[in-house]
Parts: C-alpha cells; sequence; structure tokens
C-alpha cells in the first residue's frame, strides 16, 4: 500500500475535496487517462486494486502513471471506547481527489485497450471517472 515514508508527529486534520482542480486536470504524461468527475477520498488500497487491475489486462505492457497520493492519514477511536482520552491512531490514508483530477496515465498501448484497462480501473474507485485522451497539439 502506498503512504507516505516519514510523518510529522502531530496528527492531521481532515481535509475536504472541494472545489475544482485547476493543477493536474490535463493528461500530461502519457496518452491516456482517468479523470475524476466529483471529488472524494481515495484509500491507499483502491489505488493499488485499480493499478493491479490496470497492469493485469494490458499484460505488463506500456507504461503507467499514479498521479495521486495518500498522503492524508484517517485516525480511528478502537471500537466501545469512552469519548475523550485524544484523537485515535492512524487508521490508513487517503488521497484528496477533487473535480477534474486525472489519477491514473497510460501509453505505449492502443486505445481500445487502454479503454478497457481504465473501465477496469473505474470499478475500484469510489467516485465516477471518465476515459480521457492527450490533446494532439
Amino acid at each position: 500500500m502506498l503512504q507516505p515514508k516519514r510523518t510529522k508527529w502531530r496528527r492531521t486534520h481532515r481535509l475536504m475535496p472541494d472545489g475544482i482542480a485547476y493543477k493536474g486536470n490535463k493528461v500530461d504524461f502519457g496518452d491516456f487517462g482517468i479523470k475524476a468527475l466529483a471529488g472524494c477520498r481515495i484509500k491507499s488500497r483502491q489505488i493499488e486494486a485499480a493499478r493491479i487491475a490496470i497492469t493485469r489486462h494490458v499484460k505488463r505492457g506500456g507504461k503507467i502513471w499514479i498521479r495521486i497520493f495518500p498522503h492524508q492519514q484517517i485516525t480511528k477511536k478502537p471500537l466501545e471506547t469512552r469519548m475523550g482520552k485524544g484523537k485515535g491512531p492512524p487508521d490508513h490514508w487517503v488521497a484528496i481527489v477533487k473535480e477534474g483530477c486525472v489519477m491514473f496515465e497510460i501509453s505505449g498501448v492502443e486505445e481500445s485497450m487502454a479503454r478497457e484497462a481504465m473501465r477496469l480501473a473505474m470499478h475500484k474507485l469510489p467516485v465516477k471517472c471518465k476515459f480521457v485522451r492527450r490533446d494532439k497539439v
């Protein structure tokens, strides 16, 4: 699973995936990608499941870029714990994805294979997505 190598000792506030992505909203590295149509938090396990789905479909061909990273920790207190005594320990890590963010990119494969691989990856993600192509300028 993806998670930061080093973090500060202080636990962070939860960030909100509101608004539109002005950075990272174009296909920059590959030829094809998937773009989020809404904002959400994506767990590191979901990112890994989507990555595995893409690599298995293209049979480890082409090049894949993961454009999101789970920097945000989500904490959880143990079950049946009384209120108080501070914030709980980190439970999992999430990536904050805004509307319009390109999450995965791929190149080196034909469009039909890339479209099917991205469709399989979209089923693993908790947000509605669409297949996008790089603008040939």
